[in-house]
This record gives structure tokens, C-alpha cells and sequence, in this order.
């Protein structure tokens, strides 16, 4: 066996491949136990209103606590680890997913689910970007970290896609609480695989804390994701709104201005200048903005216009976690072969013409149909976001990886937050218009109209109730839910793919094909060829 030490980080040669892709067996254990949790808590809802009579406030809540702790903290905890170590702050964040996890099976009220979901952020903002830092350490050849980034890429991907499937599962055999309980044993296997396998690794610099730039990295980002989670209901021009921007704006200002002021900075804000980092993170945000946009569409067009159970639903989005599936794989690949542009550009077209195809449904469009819109748009997302995360963590020196992989998630987690509220406020609006202005909002009763304005969902359950007394009524109730669930549905498919197609034009003529040739690339791939 034959290793190389470069600053304290072992890197192994090729005689050690396989224990490198054990290390990554490992990481994609972890990161899918933490993504399959940004989704699988939704198909609960509505369970936990009937247990836990949980208000719509407290279910917003339910799902929001946990991407607005993992939004605001990724940044901080990449930074941390950089410092003190990685394979130790994997570690804590598994412990504190995998016990926060257990205890919110056991809440009894809402408030206790919301606290639960909060540490589970925490412990989720610490496993994400050390398990890309760290895939980054250990894999030094560029084509044999564009595979191990595509694999990665893959896992998380079809993580999000398999929550639904996961939770409609448990639902229908367990309790609510299972949905949260079902994480815990993949955490803690995760643990005792990156014990024996996961070799240590931080930044032997060990720079001085920044905790300025932790603070303000941290507010930021929190300030800015909890905006955008309450605007659409406070409404996108309210002052609550305006004012929370604001804050993000001056905060996003002290933050630079320190980092550049500081001797030894948090995040190197000059990155950002290196347009195959920016261009790159500019095209992970547009990408899952798009993707959870989209989840949040179909879920609703499943379950309200087909009538179709939580499981039956996820078992239905399966295309979503094959299409992601190869194309994250492949990815990488393609990138290093033709270029990061090219592949990430067409990635985002693809995306593009994917859900410009979805908003041509309607009630009458055939399942088989559907399967070629999803896998045509979430192709395009494995292309777009696994070589986007390649270009990224090869800009950024493998001392800093911690920061540069928690760039990469944040970049996931704003872009699918805004993603959620400007498609779901579009959609929303939209919606709302088309019912008040129905011929069923003359007849039916004010209280029903104001249900059936709240989602297609309570228009429809709304309109067999009224069935028993007013058929007439009632057919016209049914027939401007449906008519503006697919008025809103359409103009939010049409906003996803105007801002993919805009990405891929912009992705194209900014993002540099490949990386500048350095000295350090070239050692790597010494190392890798075991000719040192």
C-alpha cells in the first residue's frame, strides 16, 4: 500500500481505490438520510392535523424549521470543521440528527415537532458539507471526483424524490411519528461506518476563528430564507417583507465587508469573482429553485386532481429519482470530457423544455405522458447540478473544502426555499383569481368560498359536501377548482422553465469550460498515478 501525506491529510494511491469508494458509500449514506428528510415529513400533514389538531401556521412550521436551521447554519458548520475537523463534526451532526429524529417521533404537540425539526436542521447543517469536503479530501484525481461528486450527487437527488415514497409507505403501515423514527437507524449506522472507515481530515492551517463572520454569515442567511418563507404570506411588497430583505441586504454588506477586512477570513469573498465558482453556484440555485417548485406542483396535481394516496403518490414521482439518478452520474463525466458550460448549460435547457412540456396538462394527460416530462426534466437537473458541484469544489482549495462544500448547499437550500415561495405565490395568486371571479363564487356559500381559496384540495372536499344539498352548485364548485388549480399550474411550470432556460443561456456564455491549469491539479494527479 502506498500513501501520501499533504499537510495532514492522507491521500491514498491507487492501490487504495476501493477503500476510497467505501469512504463514499459511506457519505451517500449519510447525505441521503438527511435530504430524504426535506421531503418526507410532508406526506405526515395531514395526519398530524387529525392527531395533533396542528394549525396550518404550526404545519408550515412543521416543514420550514428544518431548511431555515439547515440554511442558516451550513455556512458556519463548514467553516467549523474546516478548523477542528471534519470527520469529527460528521460525527456530532449524526448524533444530533439521529437523537432529534427519535425524539420527534415522540412529540405530543406541534410546538415539540417544530423543536425537534429545528435540531434536526442542526445536525443536518453540520453532515452536508462535511460529507462533500471531505469526498473532496479523499478523492484527489479530478475524473475520479467528478465520479465520486457524481454518485454523491445521485444519492441526494433521489433522496428528495424517495421522501415521499418513503413516508407514504410508513403511513400506510406505522403511525405518524415513523416518518420521523425511520431516520435514526440509517444516522446511526452512518456513525460506526465513518468510524472505521472515514479517515480524519481538517485544515492544518488551523486559522484563527472568525466568529464575526460566523455570526454574520449565520444572519444572513437565516434572515434572508425566513423572508422568503413568510413572504407569501404576509405578501411579497408588506413591510414585514420589505424589512426582512432589508436586513439581509445590510447584513449580506457587513458580512463582505468584514471578510475582506479580517486577516484570515471565514469564506474568501473573492471566490465569487472566479466565474467558475459563481457561474456555477449561480446555476445549483436555478436548478433547485425549478426541482422543488415543481415537487411542490405535482405533488398537489396527484393527490387532489387524481385522488391519489400519499404512497401511490411518491411510488409516482420515482421517474424524478431515476432521471437524476443517471444523469448525476454521468454528469461529472460529460463535464470533464466537454466542458463544464456545455454540460451544465444543456442541463438547464433540458429543465427548461421539461417543465415547458408539464404545463400543457391537464386533468385528461395520461400517467405515461407524465413519466416523459419528469424524466426529461430531472435529466436535466443531474446534469446541470452534479458538474455545477465539481466546478465549485474544484475552484476551492481542499484546506477550505468545509466552506466551499457549505457554499454548494446553501446554494440548494435558498434556491429551493425561493423555489417553493415565488412558484406557490404564483400559483397561489393565480388560483385565488380564477375562483373569485367563477360563476361558483355567485352561488356557493361566503364560507365556502373562503375555504375553497385557501387550496384545490379544500374546494373539492368543499364541493362534496355541497353535493348533498346543492348538485348544481356543487358542479360548478368542482369545475373552477380544477379549472384554477391548472391556470395557476401552468403559469408556475412556465415561471420554472423561463428561469432554467435563463440560467442555461447565462450558464453558457459565463461559466468557464474547464479549470485553469494549476501546479496543485497536476500533483493530484500525480499522487492518483502512484508516480510520486
Amino acid at each position: 500500500m502506498s500513501e501520501i501525506f499533504k499537510g495532514d491529510v492522507k491521500v491514498l494511491s491507487s492501490s487504495t481505490s476501493d477503500h476510497r469508494w467505501r469512504v463514499l458509500a459511506v457519505l451517500c449514506l449519510a447525505v441521503f438520510a438527511i435530504n430524504v428528510d426535506t421531503t418526507i415529513v410532508n406526506v405526515a400533514l395531514p395526519a398530524l392535523v387529525r392527531q395533533l389538531g396542528s394549525s396550518t401556521t404550526s404545519l408550515q412550521w412543521i416543514v420550514d424549521a428544518y431548511n431555515l436551521a439547515f440554511a442558516a447554519l451550513v455556512l458556519a458548520a463548514g467553516s467549523l470543521s474546516d478548523r477542528f475537523g471534519r470527520k469529527g463534526a460528521l460525527l456530532v451532526g449524526l448524533f444530533i440528527f439521529g437523537a432529534s429524529t427519535t425524539i420527534g417521533a415522540l412529540g405530543t404537540t406541534s410546538g415539540q415537532l417544530i423543536m425537534a425539526r429545528v435540531a434536526m436542521g442542526i445536525g443536518a447543517a453540520i453532515i452536508f458539507p462535511n460529507t462533500l469536503s471531505i469526498l473532496t479530501n479523499v478523492f484527489a484525481d479530478r475524473a475520479e471526483r467528478a465520479k465520486a461528486i457524481g454518485a454523491w450527487g445521485a444519492t441526494t437527488g433521489m433522496a428528495v424524490a424517495f421522501g415521499p415514497i418513503i413516508g407514504g409507505w410508513l403511513l400506510e403501515h406505522f403511525w405518524w411519528g415513523s416518518v420521523f423514527l425511520a431516520m435514526a437507524p440509517p444516522a446511526a449506522i452512518a456513525m460506526l461506518l465513518v468510524i472505521l472507515f472515514v479517515p480524519p481530515s481538517r485544515n492544518p492551517s488551523a486559522p484563527r476563528l472568525d466568529g464575526l463572520g460566523l455570526a454574520l454569515s449565520t444572519l444572513t442567511i437565516g434572515l434572508l430564507v425566513y423572508t422568503v418563507i413568510e413572504a407569501p404570506g404576509r405578501g411579497w411588497s408588506a413591510p414585514g417583507t420589505m424589512a426582512g430583505f432589508a436586513g439581509a441586504a445590510v447584513a449580506l454588506i457587513a458580512f463582505v465587508w468584514w471578510e475582506r477586512r479580517v486577516a484570515e477570513p471565514m469564506l474568501d469573498v473573492e471566490l465569487f469573482k472566479n466565474l467558475r465558482f459563481s457561474a456555477a453556484s449561480a446555476a445549483i440555485s436555478v436548478a433547485f429553485f425549478a426541482l422543488f417548485g415543481f415537487i411542490f406542483l405535482i405533488t398537489m396535481y396527484f393527490q387532489f386532481l387524481h385522488g391519489y394516496s400519499p404512497f401511490s403518490t411518491g411510488l409516482r414521482l420515482i421517474p424524478v429519482a431515476i432521471g437524476m439518478g443517471v444523469s448525476s452520474g454521468v454528469g461529472p463525466t460529460l463535464a470533464v470530457r466537454l466542458g463544464n458550460n456545455r454540460v451544465v448549460g444543456a442541463g438547464l435547457a433540458l429543465m427548461a423544455i421539461g417543465f415547458a412540456w408539464i404545463a400543457t396538462s391537464n386533468a385528461g394527460t395520461s400517467y405515461l405522458e407524465i413519466i416523459g416530462q419528469m424524466l426529461v426534466a430531472s435529466a436535466g437537473m443531474g446534469l446541470a447540478t452534479a458538474p455545477a458541484t465539481e466546478a465549485i469544489m474544484g475552484v476551492v482549495h481542499k484546506d477550505k473544502a468545509g466552506v466551499g462544500a457549505a457554499v454548494n448547499d446553501a446554494n440548494r437550500l435558498f434556491g429551493g426555499t425561493l423555489g417553493v415561495a415565488v412558484i406557490g405565490s404564483v400559483f397561489a395568486s393565480i388560483y385565488i383569481h380564477t375562483i373569485v371571479t367563477s360563476r361558483a363564487a355567485a352561488v356557493i356559500p361566503s364560507a365556502l368560498l373562503a375555504q375553497s381559496k385557501e387550496s384545490v384540495g379544500a374546494a373539492l372536499i368543499g364541493a362534496r359536501r355541497l353535493a348533498q344539498s346543492n348538485v348544481h352548485a356543487s358542479h360548478l364548485l368542482v369545475t373552477a377548482a380544477h379549472t384554477a388549480f391548472f391556470d395557476g399550474f401552468r403559469v408556475g411550470c412556465l415561471v420554472a422553465a423561463g428561469v432554467a432556460l435563463a440560467g442555461a443561456l447565462f450558464v453558457v456564455a459565463a461559466l468557464p469550460a474547464r479549470p485553469a491549469p494549476s501546479v496543485d491539479a497536476e500533483l493530484a494527479e500525480l499522487i492518483h498515478a502512484d508516480r510520486l
